[in-house]
């Protein structure tokens, strides 16, 4: 079997102790990186490099590796999650780069996602917005009836599967120029709302959550498409429209 082929990079990474430290773009070389290798693994070998230089390696965030977590978030090169689409960061893989070729990798930028060292931020905030209101109510009194029981029409059923898939990455508000999430917010509205299960808070669930949304400081839509094009679960824009749709009928209906 042939050997994998081999490029140099130059990397340019925003390194930043905490969050209250003042951040800067700092210079690595990397070579003999081979194309095969993930993007995650190219930093698995620079911070070795670090540590045997005796420096302090690049904090960044990672779990499963497989895409489905969501936490391996990075800015490269001006791209959520990199050059290549429909994947997260540990899927792309260093083929999609050129020899001799100069890397810029940040953290998200958004005053809702603060820097908690290097390339990790705090997204928690995507957390309080569930916890508002991306939930059923559940009667476990011993009466409960099973899921499979309750009728839901395909296509109904097939469009909130595809809203449940948002992994909750924060792509959409790092991509957004308002650093909007109205994306992720829209995506875990429909989830519920387009099933029966999830009509109980359907009156309250999208102003609960919208409210928060606004609390923790995210910014509006701007209407450019460009969260669904870099979310790595191809997340579609119609979410927002179906919890814009929510939020209008909720305020009408609280008003009656």
């Amino acid at each position: 079997m042939a050997s994998s082929k081999t490029i140099s990079v130059t990397l340019k990474i925003w390194r930043q102790k905490n969050a209250n430290a003042q951040g800067n773009m700092e210079t690595y070389s990397l070579k003999d990186v081979s194309t095969d290798s993930s993007f995650l693994e190219m930093l698995d070998l620079l911070n070795e490099q670090l540590v045997e230089e005796g420096k302090e390696p690049v904090a960044f965030d990672h779990d499963c590796r497989e895409g489905i977590c969501g936490m391996c978030s990075l800015f490269i090169n001006g791209e959520a999650h990199g050059p290549d689409r429909g994947v997260t960061t540990c899927q792309l893989h260093m083929r999609k780069f050129k020899d001799g070729e100069t890397i810029y990798i940040e953290p998200w930028r958004s005053a809702a996602f603060p820097v908690i060292k290097d390339l990790i931020v705090d997204r928690s905030s995507f957390d309080r917005i569930q916890q508002a209101g991306a939930y059923i109510s559940v009667n476990t009194s011993g009466l409960t009836v099973d899921a499979n029981n309750i009728p839901v029409n395909k296509k109904d059923a097939d469009d909130a599967f595809d809203s449940a898939t948002c992994i909750g990455c924060g792509a959409c508000v790092a991509t957004c120029k308002n650093g909007s999430a109205m994306l992720f917010v829209g995506a875990k509205v429909s989830q519920f709302a387009l099933l029966p299960q999830g009509q109980i808070e359907g009156s309250r669930r999208a102003q609960k959550m919208v409210a928060q949304m606004d609390l923790e400081g995210f910014g509006n839509c701007t209407n450019t498409g460009a969260c669904e094009v870099e979310c790595p679960k191809g997340i579609s824009l119609d979410n927002i429209a179906r919890m814009n749709r929510e939020f209008l009928s909720a305020k009408i209906v609280s008003q009656e």
